[in-house]
């Protein structure tokens, strides 16, 4: 039995961030009343909105709201009056520093073509029908955390560097992350990394290729990244869980988007270690980004964001039979055709909320 008090701490963000966010709370609102949990929700800035109210894109006492919550709910973070400026200041800032923050260092992209979605993806049916993958991106280390880094020098030696660093350590935990959840699924994990030109990742292969002696139930294969970003789109159907490194995930990732037909389809859950209450601390949040061309405007699926709800039930509060019931609802309202514009329905698109409503209608 999953814990009955959920401690949530809710960032809305950036551009439609609030609009997807308010159909995700309101369908795990709706599930904690229809199962009789509680729910303890608080609500912190982030992003862009962070630095308009506070000049900091990732203030303190949103930091402090994280580390004292179970778990973590967030809309975008990004706007493009920021585009300008250095890494250090932008909105994305704040996203980075929150993951560091918490040491949610696995970040699962669960990647499904559903049947009533098939016509959408610009692939071939009969490529991306069936299509089941679970792409587990190592996300606290790498290029984005390395240093040295930096710009400095001018003129024709002006130089920018970034350092992709990597520990035993790290790799082991989202190596294992990643055995364990190819066992509870189809027992295949494929590695991904680019051993033949980078000593990173001939540690990287070598750990993993370590770590298959634990996992004798798991079929492990290497696959260099290039090679992998073509696979995904000539056999997607033929991958279970992908693990890989923090660049090539995130690259990835947002490729294997169009096998599910569009990129708001796709949540995503970076999980840490477990908290004292037992609970399995997590950050949810839309693949997507902040998409302000059409913030305020009730046009944004939220479809994402309510899986990222789904995968937060299963994975922070051990809920299997909650999540099960949303990720149902969410198939169930794809079939109805209530769906936003981005996914091409024969009728008239539904608004947001439409589909926030349909999805705890369908939940029941």
């Amino acid at each position: 039995m999953g814990l009955m008090t959920w401690n949530v701490l809710v960032l809305p963000g950036d551009g439609i961030g609030p609009e997807v966010t308010r159909e995700a709370i309101r369908v795990l609102e709706h599930v904690a009343a229809r199962w009789g949990h509680q729910t303890r929700l608080q609500e912190a800035l982030l992003g862009g909105a962070a630095i308009h109210a506070t000049g900091s894109p990732f203030p303190d006492r949103t930091r402090e709201l994280a580390l004292e919550s179970d778990a973590t709910l967030l809309g975008a973070v990004g706007l493009p009056e920021f585009d300008g400026l250095p890494p250090s200041e932008r909105p994305e800032k704040g996203l980075l520093g929150l993951r560091k923050a918490l040491d949610v260092y696995a970040n699962l992209r669960p990647v499904r073509c559903y049947d009533s979605l098939i016509e959408s993806s610009p692939l071939k049916n009969a490529i991306v029908q069936g299509t089941d993958i679970l792409i587990v991106r190592e996300l606290t280390g790498g290029l984005y955390f390395g240093q040295p880094r930096g710009i400095e020098g001018a003129g024709p030696d002006e130089t920018a560097v970034n350092s992709m660093v990597y520990t035993r350590h790290e790799i082991e935990r989202v190596g294992r992350m990643a055995f364990g959840l190819a066992r509870q699924r189809r027992g295949r994990l494929t590695s991904v990394d680019k051993a033949n030109v980078l000593e990173n990742s001939q540690l990287w292969r070598g750990i993993m290729t370590q770590l298959s002696t634990e996992y004798q139930d798991v079929e492990l294969d290497h696959m260099l990244v290039d090679n992998c970003a073509m696979q995904l789109l000539l056999r997607p159907a033929d991958f279970d869980v992908v693990v890989t490194e923090n660049l090539f995930g995130d690259i990835l990732s947002d490729e294997a988007s169009v096998l599910a037909g569009s990129i708001g389809m796709l949540p995503s859950a970076s999980i840490g270690d477990r908290l004292p209450s037992g609970a399995l601390r997590g950050l949810y949040e839309p693949v997507h980004g902040s998409a302000p061309d059409i913030a305020g405007r009730g046009l944004a699926n939220p479809l994402a964001a309510i899986g990222s709800v789904a995968a937060m039930l299963k994975y922070t509060f051990g809920l299997s039979e909650e999540s099960a019931a949303v990720e149902r609802a969410i198939g169930e309202v794809l079939a109805s055709g209530t769906v936003t514009a981005d996914l091409k329905p024969a009728g008239e698109p539904a608004s947001t909320r439409d589909v926030g409503l349909a999805v705890c209608s369908a939940v029941g």
